[in-house]
C-alpha cells in the first residue's frame, strides 16, 4: 500500500528531511490555514504537523488518516480523545533539545546576571563617551561561579542545565512535582535561588505559578528564566517586578500568546533587564535536524506495525 504523507506546516522546521523508505507520496505546504485542512488531509494516510491543530470535527471528515506526526514535543493542537476514538495514532518528538534548550538557557544568565544588554546600550547612545572614567559600571554585575541555580522541573532538560550549572562552580536545587531524591520544595527554591529556570509543563496547577506573591519571596538580585511555557508567569506581574527592582533581571523565550499580535506587556521596552526571544530556545541546526530524523523514524516505524513515541 502507498502512503500519502501530508506535511501542512513545512516551514516551521528548518531541517532536512529524508525520504522514508516506504512506498509513498508526499506532499508539503508551508503554511494551511483552519479552512484549507480538511481538503489538503482528504486523501491523506498520514499527517505532519507542528502547529496546526486537528480538531474533533476535523478529524471526522478524514476517514484515511491512520497517523499523526507532530512535529514537535507538546501535542496540545491535537485531540487525541478524538483520535483514538478514530482509530488514529498520534506520535511525537522527544529528546531532541538537550544542548539547544540549555545552551539558551546558559546564554541568558550570562547575559542576565551582566546586565549586557544595558552596557550595549549604553555604548550605542554615546553614554559610555560622556564617562570620567574608561571603566564604566553603572549596571550590577555579578558573578556565575558561587551563584545557586534553582531549576523547575527536573527532568532530561533540567538534568542537563544542572550539569552545566555545576561546571560553571554554581550550586544546584531543584524542585519537581513529582517526587525525586534530593529535592528542594518550591518556597526553597524561590528563597535561596540566584537564577531560577522554569521547565515545567503548563498545565492547571501550573498556569501563573510565578506571580507577585513569588517575586516577592524572590532575592532582589535574582533572575528569572522562562523557555517552557508563556503561561506559567504572569506577564504583568513580572514587568512590575522588574520595574520596582523587586527581582533583577528575565529571560523570556515564551509568551502566553505567539506570536504576540495584540501585544504583550514584556514588549516594554523601558522594562530593566528583559530580554524575550521568539520561541527559539529549541531551534539549534542541530537540534531540528535530530528533530527531523525522529520525524521519520516515527513515521517509519508506524508503517513497519511497530508505532514509537505514541502518545496516548
Amino acid at each position: 500500500m502507498t502512503q500519502k504523507i501530508v506535511f501542512l506546516d513545512r516551514e516551521t522546521l528548518g531541517a532536512t528531511m529524508r525520504k522514508p523508505v516506504f512506498a509513498h507520496e508526499y506532499v508539503e505546504y508551508d503554511v494551511t490555514g483552519p479552512d484549507q485542512v480538511v481538503e489538503r488531509l482528504k486523501d491523506a494516510t498520514i499527517v505532519i504537523t507542528n502547529k496546526v491543530p486537528l480538531r474533533a470535527d476535523t478529524l471526522a471528515q478524514l476517514p484515511n488518516l491512520k497517523l499523526i506526526a507532530v512535529a514537535a514535543t507538546g501535542t496540545d493542537v491535537i485531540d487525541k480523545v478524538a483520535a483514538k476514538k478514530q482509530g488514529i495514532v498520534v506520535s511525537n518528538i522527544r529528546g531532541y533539545a538537550f544542548n539547544t534548550v540549555p545552551e539558551h538557557v546558559v546564554a541568558l544568565m550570562f547575559a542576565l546576571r551582566r546586565n549586557l544588554l544595558a552596557y550595549a546600550v549604553d555604548v550605542q547612545n554615546g553614554v559610555w563617551n560622556k564617562a570620567r572614567q574608561f571603566c564604566f559600571f553603572p549596571h550590577p554585575i555579578r558573578d556565575i561561579a558561587g551563584s545557586t541555580m534553582g531549576i523547575i522541573g527536573y527532568g532530561a532538560l533540567g538534568k542537563s542545565i544542572a550539569e552545566r550549572a555545576r561546571a560553571l562552580g554554581m550550586k544546584v536545587i531543584a524542585y519537581d512535582a513529582f517526587p525525586q531524591e534530593g529535592l528542594v520544595d518550591f518556597e526553597t527554591i524561590l528563597r535561596d535561588s540566584d537564577v531560577i529556570t522554569i521547565h515545567a509543563p503548563l498545565t492547571d496547577e501550573t498556569r501563573n505559578m510565578f506571580g507577585a506573591a513569588e517575586f516577592r519571596k524572590m532575592k532582589n538580585s535574582a533572575i528569572l528564566i522562562n523557555t517552557a511555557r508563556g503561561g506559567l508567569v504572569d506577564e504583568a506581574a513580572l514587568a512590575q517586578a522588574l520595574k520596582d527592582g523587586e527581582i533583577a533581571g528575565a529571560g523570556f523565550d515564551v509568551l502566553t500568546q505567539e506570536p504576540p499580535v495584540n501585544g504583550n506587556v514584556l514588549l516594554d521596552p523601558t522594562i530593566p533587564n528583559l530580554i524575550v526571544t521568539p520561541h527559539v530556545a529549541w531551534a539549534s541546526t542541530e537540534a531540528m535536524q535530530i528533530l527531523a530524523d525522529q520525524l521519520v523514524d516515527n513515521i517509519e516505524a508506524f508503517v513497519s506495525g511497530k508505532p514509537a513515541n505514541v502518545v496516548e
